[in-house]
């Protein structure tokens, strides 16, 4: 891709909105030390140093602050950068920050300290997307395997099958252009090449399924009748009263829905209306009741409750029965109330917290089975859209070779193939695509 040189000075704030001891403001671009130089009480910056001084207005003390002074290229952005940390707080963060709008620089858009980043060379896409994922990791296990993209370990395997295809393309071009001076490779050594590229890529997105689940998570739905406990199971798991629980049947009207880190993969947990059959039912419970059977069709693990007291209804055996085909515990409650039981269930009282341990074991291995693997590449949609067309591109070019066709017909498919492979680190890439990942970031990264 052409680098594209932005001229204009940026700011924003890099923290988060509210009050805390420390606000950071970030300014980057060509004017960032002409600006800090009208507002800062020490002048003549040098880079590497860190200085303590004051911000004035109009030569009154705006805030007691720390600077730190960045020369391009050895910045975040590859540009001039003034970092300004003043004390946190609103009203005093966002008064600076308004005094280097004042002053030449203009507000951030979203990510666009990255998307600057990876204009001036600072990192590759699949990096960009990396400071992306960190940001947002759901859980420390994820932060940790998509760290390894931020430092380059799925740059640096792709750059090498983009230099395996270039270099194959380059062997198939000189052989067609140069026929007096350069001999055509052999098509056993074509077919071996783009054999072996196929199993690198193959490889990567062996961890597609695993990386999906550690961004996205898991869904673990509730379900069973009014008053087999759902709410209270769900206020269980998470260790906190998070869910609304009485005798009344149909308490639960809504969804609620909470995240927590099981084994590294984040999983949200939903607590659904009690489902049942009755005429009488008012319209806001019968509205919680569809949006109940609609989550259990999308869950990917269900918890279905029924209350062992009364016993397995045949109103149970039909919510059962909607389960069948999904991972799903069938969980006997209130246990502590009966002698009753059931030997294709976990029985748990909630009072007394009897098998609740059990039942929590048997949660986590459901879902440690939905990662079928420990994942070496973390990539998103995007980067696997496209591996996987770098390698739809390179077998059509493999059938081609093994029919033994022409060789220029067979380098249109592997220039195809070199596209989309560039596509993943950035190298072609439309200012769409671009827009579209940036936009996903905060205003001030």
């Amino acid at each position: 891709m052409q680098n594209q040189y932005i001229t204009d000075t940026i700011s924003a704030i890099a923290t988060p909105i509210g009050n805390g001891g420390v606000s950071i403001i970030r300014i980057s671009g060509d004017k960032a030390f002409q600006i800090i130089d009208k507002l800062f009480s020490v002048k003549n910056l040098t880079a590497g140093r860190i200085y303590h001084g004051n911000i004035l207005e109009n030569g009154n003390k705006t805030d007691d602050v720390i600077v730190l002074p960045f020369k391009a290229p050895n910045s975040y952005t590859g540009e001039d950068v003034i970092e300004i940390q003043c004390h946190g707080g609103m009203h005093i963060t966002n008064k600076i920050l308004d005094l280097t709008y004042k002053t030449g620089a203009r507000p951030a858009q979203k990510g666009e300290y990255t998307k600057r980043a990876f204009l001036n060379g600072k990192m590759d896409l699949s990096q960009a997307e990396a400071v992306l994922d960190l940001i947002q990791a759901p859980t420390q296990k994820f932060a940790v395997s998509t760290a390894k993209n931020l430092f380059g370990k799925l740059s640096l395997e792709i750059k090498n099958i983009r230099h395996e295809i270039m270099e194959l393309l380059s062997k198939i071009i000189a052989g067609i252009d140069f026929p007096e001076d350069v001999k055509e490779p052999e098509y056993d050594y074509i077919e071996k090449t783009i054999e072996n590229i196929i199993e690198k890529i193959n490889y990567i997105l062996s961890f597609s399924k695993s990386s999906n689940i550690y961004r996205q998570g898991i869904k673990i739905v509730l379900a069973g009748r009014p008053n087999a406990g759902k709410s209270s199971l769900f206020n269980a798991l998470l260790n906190l009263e998070r869910a609304i629980v009485t005798e009344i049947a149909g308490t639960t009207r809504d969804i609620i829905q909470e995240t927590i880190d099981i084994e590294g993969i984040p999983a949200t947990l939903i607590d659904t209306a009690g489902i049942r059959n009755d005429e009488n039912l008012n319209k806001v419970e019968a509205i919680g009741i569809d949006f109940s059977k609609k989550y259990l069709t999308d869950a990917d693990i269900i918890l279905f409750l029924y209350d062992l007291n009364e016993g397995f209804t045949k109103e149970d055996k039909e919510i059962l029965d909607s389960c069948e085909g999904k991972n799903y515990i069938k969980i006997a409650t209130k246990s502590d109330l009966t002698t009753n039981k059931d030997d294709d269930a976990i029985c748990i009282s909630l009072k007394t917290g009897d098998n609740l341990d059990v039942l929590k074991n048997k949660i986590k291995s459901l879902v440690t089975e939905q990662n079928l693997t420990e994942v070496e590449f973390i990539t998103n949609k995007r980067q696997q859209n496209c591996l996987e067309q770098t390698k739809n591109s390179l077998i059509n070019a493999l059938i081609a070779v093994q029919r033994k066709e022409i060789q220029d017909l067979i380098s249109i498919d592997i220039k195809s193939a070199l596209m989309y492979i560039s596509e993943v680190s950035g190298e072609t890439v439309t200012e769409d695509i671009l827009n579209n990942i940036f936009d996903n970031f905060c205003i001030g990264k």
